[in-house]
């Protein structure tokens, strides 16, 4: 599927609002192996964890389609991006945001996040053996 650069820049967006929104459950509950966390608070965060991850998985995929479909370097793309979501978030800008990292591989993450691999099958959730505190 072909992608124009502001569709590249608006998912980098979502993703990186999804990424707050898991940042942020995670301060709010503290850390899982601290404080069991509830079934409700498990669930959240999951869902929110997935939708993060799904988000940033497409990221991944439509920088490397562009990329790929513009004969340009994949960091170039990237670079790019993050300069394009960087300016919106300045004053009077129409969306702020983080910005963050997408993941590259399944199971990476940005710096600091607690979040388990990509695999749901394999991945244990908050207060497994898997989760990691950061």
């Amino acid at each position: 599927m072909a992608h124009t650069f502001d569709e590249i820049v608006a998912k980098q967006r979502a993703a990186d609002a999804a990424y707050a929104r898991v940042r942020h459950l995670q301060e709010t509950y503290g850390p899982p192996t601290a404080a069991k966390w509830s079934e409700q608070q498990t669930a959240t965060w999951e869902t929110a964890w997935r939708a993060w991850r799904d988000l940033a998985r497409d990221v991944h995929v439509a920088v490397s389609d562009y990329a790929r479909q513009e004969d340009v370097p994949r960091r170039e793309v990237e670079t790019r991006v993050r300069e394009a979501v960087l300016r919106s978030a300045e004053p009077g800008a129409k969306t702020p945001g983080p910005t963050t990292p997408a993941p590259k591989t399944p199971g990476s993450r940005p710096p600091g996040s607690a979040t388990p691999g990509a695999d749901d099958s394999t991945a244990e959730g908050p207060g497994g053996s898997g989760a990691r505190e950061s």
